[in-house]
């Protein structure tokens, strides 16, 4: 891959798992420096160390993203890099049950992790890109944030809210030259969400079979996004060849959205 991104610095956040990993491989072949930020410290160093024994500048931080210390302290250690560049919000949390079945902690929970800590992120990212003349923002919204799912109102409300938080960043921040802009993915194979969604489920086939059948492209290839699909359209948009995309919502779904079944 040309190094499009060489010099440039990134965070990925939730960047040793999934969407995430993906993404920060894909940035740090193009020549970037990536740091993955995850709250589990002892997994994100260990990540971070095999993928720089493999050739990839990738390192390691210790966030917690609905923390704001943390994300602070996290920016700070960053800072030793001396610029920022490009960042990721990627880090969020799955929340199945109807209004009536969640707790409010359940609820503050996902909120926090998947519209708070986006939110956290960019108030610390945004005065850095700044002072490097721009950059970039992407968020990792999702399919649930375009249309309704019945059984994950808190994970649908967060997710409909960071597509609303990323359009108004970019109108806010146009002017700085920092472009911000959203990928919508799902049905994804080989995430923590998916992983999980399946291990619980009664019938694993027939819940695999159940997600091919509401995304019409993935059922015609048989198969689940692959979390790399995802990845690419993030560098793509993190690089000069989108240098006039902001505010955009890209769906990445195999056609899940088209309907709006959800």
């Amino acid at each position: 891959m040309e190094q499009e991104l060489a010099g440039r610095v990134a965070l990925v956040t939730g960047g040793a798992t999934g969407i995430g990993l993906a993404t920060a491989r894909a940035l740090a072949a193009a020549g970037a420096i990536v740091y993955i930020g995850a709250r589990d410290a002892a997994r994100t160093r260990r990540v971070a160390a095999e993928e720089s024994a493999g050739g990839l500048d990738i390192r390691a931080l210790t966030m917690d993203v609905t923390v704001a210390d943390s994300v602070v302290g996290a920016f700070a250690e960053m800072d030793d890099a001396g610029r920022l560049d490009l960042v990721v919000n990627n880090a969020g949390i799955n929340m199945v049950g109807r209004v009536e079945d969640l707790s409010e902690i359940d609820w503050d929970r996902c909120l926090a992790t998947n519209l708070k800590g986006p939110f956290l992120v960019a108030r610390e990212a945004i005065p850095r890109l700044r002072s490097t003349g721009g950059g970039v923002i992407v968020n990792v919204a999702s399919n649930a944030g375009l249309v309704a799912r019945a059984d994950e109102p808190a994970y649908s409300t967060s997710k409909a809210g960071l597509l609303m938080l990323t359009r108004s960043l970019a109108r806010a921040h146009a002017e700085d030259r920092i472009r911000v802009n959203a990928v919508c993915p799902g049905p994804v194979g080989d995430t923590g969400i998916m992983d999980h969604n399946l291990a619980e489920a009664a019938d694993p086939a027939a819940a695999l079979a159940s997600y091919l059948g509401k995304a019409p492209l993935a059922a015609a290839w048989g198969r689940l996004i692959d979390p790399t699909e995802v990845a690419a359209m993030i560098r793509f948009l993190c690089s000069d060849e989108a240098a006039m995309i902001t505010g955009a919502t890209i769906a990445i779904d195999g056609g899940k959205s088209l309907d709006g079944s959800g």
